[in-house]
């Protein structure tokens, strides 16, 4: 699919990425993708946008791998879109009954009119030939926007769909799971919502991005519905032939103190029970990606490493392979969905610990957001740290969980969720 494009010196990239973010909000359909500037091995742009619908796929779980290769290859261009938790129905004998006030599509993806690309100080602008008439147009209208001055939203009043009493009975379940020997380890989550609440999504989206600056910020709009997350893990991206998940297991919160903050993070890079949850991670993903790799190209880039956030440290690390040129890009991220790192292992029997202990439907938490290119590229974020938002039925939700092993002791898996909940709540000013 032609596009017409259109390059662009930027004397100020964040001023512009702020205009282009509030033009945005005029739009019933959109994508930004937001690296924050933040230091990443793997980076083709700092920034993009894609918004307006030429064509779209949305449905539930059922064959929704085959009808998303049929529409990447037939689009042949750039599309936008996310991935379901939920999608893990399609490829396994699994189900998802449980409460979902959210209502997101299992799959949903689309063909932009318009997309900007942001890198350092060049932009790039992608329009379909039929609306490049009005690039020079939408630009004025960017430059010349004024900030919206009126931030101010309404406090939130959020329950807690798992008491920590019930909590505590669930993890005693899945701990009694991992020690006759049924998972080694498991993602286990609990939602905080709010009802009948109204809330200002791009307000929240900036708090949001201001307080933990990640490297997979995203602001997503299909018309009604919002996702406002401040992921900082990488779900998996191609490049070329070459292909790199980054999944995170092991945390630990940040401390004011800067000698204190120094030795916490010496003390997770050197916690055995994280490193564990880790490494079990890292076992899996290598397992997952040598179903489409080149023999003997799967490699550990990096193991437990730790990076640091505004927010908390992470232990991450870096798996990569190696596939066959041609090697469709489709195929290639359904064979190693849903992500590891928000499963468990081995996986099919912790998605199914899943489904039994949570009280809710992941939908598009745990899923990914990102896109495909003309070339068959793709890259993809894990839907973590993040808002979603029904605006029409009025339903506000964050989801917070962590990794359950044989070493975990309750309390500390607790707190470990409250650490992780902290941005979110402020960013609703809880």
């Amino acid at each position: 699919m032609k596009r017409k494009s259109k390059t662009i010196h930027l004397e100020h990239p964040a001023v512009f990425k702020n205009k282009l973010l509030l033009w945005t909000q005029q739009f019933d359909i959109f994508v930004w993708l937001d690296s924050n500037d933040y230091h990443q091995k793997y980076s083709s742009f700092d920034a993009v946008l894609a918004v307006e619908t030429n064509k779209t796929l949305a449905c539930d779980c059922k064959n929704a791998f085959d009808k998303l290769k049929v529409f990447q290859g037939e689009i042949n261009d750039y599309i936008f879109g996310y991935l379901g938790y939920d999608l893990k129905n399609d490829l396994e004998n699994l189900s998802s009954n449980n409460i979902d006030e959210l209502g997101f599509s299992d799959l949903y993806f689309f063909q932009p009119k318009k997309i900007f690309l942001i890198k350092e100080n060049k932009l790039i602008i992608k329009y379909l030939i039929s609306y490049g008439n009005e690039i020079e147009t939408d630009l004025e209208s960017i430059l010349n926007i004024k900030e919206n001055l009126n931030k101010s939203n309404n406090d939130i009043q959020i329950k807690q769909r798992v008491s920590k009493k019930e909590y505590s009975k669930k993890l005693t379940n899945i701990l009694s799971h991992i020690h006759r020997g049924d998972i080694y380890e498991v993602n286990f989550c609990q939602e905080f919502y709010a009802e009948n609440t109204t809330i200002k999504p791009l307000t929240v989206y900036q708090k949001l991005n201001k307080i933990s600056t990640p490297p997979f910020a995203t602001f997503l709009k299909i018309k009604d519905r919002f996702l406002l997350s401040a992921s900082p893990e990488r779900f998996v991206t191609k490049e070329k032939n070459k292909i790199i998940s980054q999944p995170i297991k092991g945390t630990a919160k940040r401390l004011e103190n800067k000698k204190k903050d120094t030795e916490i993070a010496k003390q997770l890079f050197n916690d055995p029970k994280e490193r564990s949850e880790n490494i079990m991670i890292v076992d899996l993903v290598r397992n997952d990606l040598s179903k489409t790799a080149i023999k003997g190209s799967v490699k550990v880039e990096e193991l437990c490493k730790v990076y640091s956030f505004n927010q908390v440290h992470q232990l991450i690390s870096i798996v990569v392979s190696r596939v066959e040129i041609g090697t469709n890009p489709v195929e290639i991220i359904k064979s190693i969905f849903p992500m590891g790192s928000m499963t468990g292992a081995p996986k099919i029997s912790a998605m199914k610990i899943i489904e039994e202990q949570e009280e809710t439907k992941r939908g598009l938490y745990s899923g990914a957001v990102g896109y495909f290119t003309p070339n068959n590229d793709f890259d993809f974020n894990v839907v973590i740290r993040s808002i979603l938002y029904n605006q029409s039925e009025k339903y506000v939700s964050f989801t917070v969980g962590g990794a359950i092993t044989s070493k975990s002791i309750i309390a500390n898996e607790y707190e470990e969720c409250m650490v992780k909940a902290e941005a979110m709540k402020r960013a609703l000013k809880i």
